[in-house]
């Protein structure tokens, strides 16, 4: 493992090297990685659509929302999931590859690369030592920012046990794909650690230093904070369309009963179309509570939210 951690240093180190002269210019001495983390449910397929469909705009003042590599599933979609499975995985010959391919595509004037994924939030507390340790190397190349947003607990949790029960299985994951109601996910280790938000940020304060760490609190236009962080802001920009619609409770038991079975998640993407068809019939109708009473104190209970009046 120390290995291929020194000989992935050793290739990025490389691979940066003929940017020192353009960053110098810039008065830059490297270049800029925001890593956008999620949270779920809080605009990041909106903030990817966005940041997707303005690669153009986006390059003229220096920043990169790099494509992904041909070769990967799913290559058109304007997210970066690679980037947690490889952490996941520990598989930095995979990790390398793709930001060959990320820095393939910086040019002269570039001083920003944006990452975005939830799922680097989702799995975080999947990542082994040593991919937390090359986090820290990265750091030491690039110039980290990690973009973190997070809603209030129950109306996160709530989303993310719907998110859950969306997901095909994965092997090892308790929770995903599974026929579970929320009073029994809640008492899933890995599901509630979710609503640990201060851990994470005081982990990734320690992975990418106390400084780095940009903690936002969801007020429903992740896009248009972002246009302003960016400086691309115009008069006429509108508030940005929802991109995920929820799903409703009646939807959820429908969803609980394929997961019954365990179906494959091939033939489960089969059947989601015809979800989301009997989601938008049902709106209506479905009205059932899914988060009792006991569980909306235990949720506050397990919760260890931001204090956004203060710094974090």
């Amino acid at each position: 493992m120390e290995k291929s951690k020194l000989h992935f240093i050793k290739e990025l180190t490389g691979l940066l090297a003929p940017f020192k002269q353009s960053l110098e210019q810039l008065k830059l001495q490297k270049l800029k990685l925001v890593i956008h983390v999620g949270t779920p449910k809080t605009g990041t397929t909106s903030l990817q659509t966005y940041l997707d469909k303005k690669q153009r705009k986006l390059r003229g003042k220096g920043i990169l929302y790099p494509h992904n590599l041909d070769k990967l599933q799913n290559t058109a979609a304007p997210k970066h999931q690679w980037f947690e499975k490889n952490l996941v995985t520990v598989n930095l010959d995979s990790l390398l590859e793709n930001f060959k391919n990320i820095i393939s595509q910086v040019k002269n004037d570039t001083h920003t690369i944006i990452l975005s994924s939830e799922g680097i939030y989702n799995y975080w507390w999947d990542f082994p030592s040593q991919s937390k340790d090359i986090l820290g190397e990265l750091s030491k190349l690039f110039d980290i920012e990690v973009w973190v947003w997070f809603r209030e607990p129950l109306g996160f949790i709530e989303s993310y046990y719907k998110q859950c029960i969306r997901n095909p299985q994965v092997v090892g994951n308790p929770c995903y794909g599974k026929d579970l109601s929320f009073a029994e996910m809640l008492n899933i280790n890995w599901f509630f650690q979710h609503l640990d938000y201060q851990g994470f940020v005081t982990e990734c304060q320690t992975v990418f230093g106390i400084n780095n760490i940009s903690v936002f609190q969801y007020e429903g236009d992740v896009v248009q904070e972002v246009i302003r962080k960016l400086g691309l802001a115009t008069p006429h920009d509108n508030p940005t369309p929802r991109q995920n619609s929820s799903v409703n409770s009646a939807s959820i038991k429908l969803l609980r009963t394929i997961n019954h079975y365990n179906i494959k998640a091939k033939d489960k993407t089969l059947l989601m179309p015809h979800l989301k068809a009997i989601n938008s019939v049902l709106e209506n109708y479905a009205n059932d509570i899914l988060i009792d009473e006991a569980s909306k104190k235990r949720v506050l209970q397990l919760s260890k939210p931001i204090n956004f009046k203060s710094k974090v």
